[in-house]
């Protein structure tokens, strides 16, 4: 009879902790139910931690973290053997790591998400957003590496054993982590530049550079290398230390808006009041200039031709393109067909030949024979 009191007992004990266990799983979705409308009502106010995008990211990770909490909270009253006791606490305490850097992430991305929203990169003078789209983007990838190595170190420190061996662990650690560094100093060097970046911005998303001889737009900046996109759609990987130690050129390191040149080279007979006319009307009728600089000069005078170079404004590289290309062909189409004459053309003389006279008839009208030298 003792025995069948003792498991009993027993028995009720362990429904009790089932039972304490669901009721405080229970108690976390209830809330999380009640916090969530509330962020639901909130979400027209306005505020910024109640915005739609951060809401969203949330729903996931606190459905977990609530009743996480509330049944870590009631462990101690839990009445499973000890050992038992023991490793469920572990377990719930490592799921709430992992459920609280889940959080963490998904907090940091919709922050992201929402800055960035408010910088439009497609705007025509984008340097302000680009430059925010850059320091963002790589403080963010930053920020995800340290955070994921900070909650892999703090999981580790809740299992015993790697606690009693520490000391030979950080020894190893120490030892592989010096041979690690030595291996891996191009990386560190490229982790450590992709910081500078991040802060100098020597180059940001979007800008328009010439990398290794190739004209291109910088697509994707991340902490080891850019991915710079070609005009005819290649992608350049370079290194993102290149930056730091290579020249590189960057037409809109200051600027968005860029100017862009157009030579034609015409005759000396070419009246260029009436060219400088017309490009004025040319640019005018473009969607592409920006209406800031529109010059014709005559930039260099050779024996065959005069050169001239159009200076015209856009407010991008792709508009900049365009408007080049507009200008050169519809320039020379105003002179072929309203000034072909003036036109590059090479010039030739013809003069006649000088005739001798002669009583000869066979020689008569021809060219005179070059004269001879004496002869000895």
């Amino acid at each position: 009879m003792p025995e069948l009191m003792q498991a009993l007992k027993g028995w009720e004990s362990t429904l009790f902790s089932f039972g304490l266990i669901f009721a405080a799983f229970m108690v976390g979705l209830i809330l999380y139910g009640f916090l969530f409308h509330f962020l639901e009502r909130a979400a027209g106010l306005g505020w910024f931690f109640t915005d739609r995008r951060m809401v969203d990211r949330w729903v996931a990770p606190v459905r977990i973290i609530l009743p996480l909490v509330m049944i870590v909270m009631v462990a101690p009253f839990l009445t499973f053997h000890q050992e038992i006791k023991v490793v469920l606490t572990h377990i719930f305490t490592l799921s709430f790591i992992v459920s609280g850097t889940w959080l963490l992430i998904n907090t940091i991305d919709g922050l992201q998400t929402i800055v960035l929203a408010r910088y439009d990169i497609m705007a025509q003078d984008n340097l302000r957003a680009r430059a925010v789209h850059t320091k963002v983007n790589v403080l963010v990838k930053i920020l995800l590496v340290v955070i994921t190595v900070i909650a892999f170190a703090i999981a580790l420190m809740t299992f015993e054993r790697i606690k009693q061996f520490g000391v030979s662990i950080l020894a190893s650690a120490g030892i592989i982590g010096i041979i690690a560094g030595i291996a891996a100093q191009r990386s560190i060097a490229n982790f450590i530049a992709g910081i500078q970046i991040a802060l100098s911005q020597p180059i940001r998303i979007d800008d328009v550079v010439i990398v290794e001889g190739e004209w291109g737009i910088i697509e994707e900046i991340t902490l080891t290398y850019v991915v710079v996109k070609i005009w005819d759609l290649r992608r350049m990987v370079v290194p993102i230390i290149y930056f730091l130690e290579k020249p590189f050129q960057n037409w809109t390191r200051m600027s968005s808006s860029l100017l862009g040149t157009v030579y034609i080279h015409t005759d000396y007979t070419i009246p260029v009041e009436e060219l400088r006319e017309e490009l004025q009307r040319l640019v005018k009728t473009s969607s592409f200039w920006n209406e800031e600089v529109c010059v014709l000069h005559v930039t260099d005078a050779k024996e065959r031709s005069l050169e001239l170079r159009a200076i015209v404004s856009a407010n991008n590289a792709g508009h900049m393109w365009e408007l080049r290309c507009y200008v050169r062909e519809n320039m020379i189409r105003f002179i072929r067909l309203n000034y072909p004459e003036c036109l590059p053309r090479l010039r030739a003389e013809l003069e006649p030949k000088e005739v001798f006279e002669t009583k000869d008839p066979k020689l008569k009208g021809k060219p005179k024979p070059p004269e001879m030298g004496p002869t000895f």
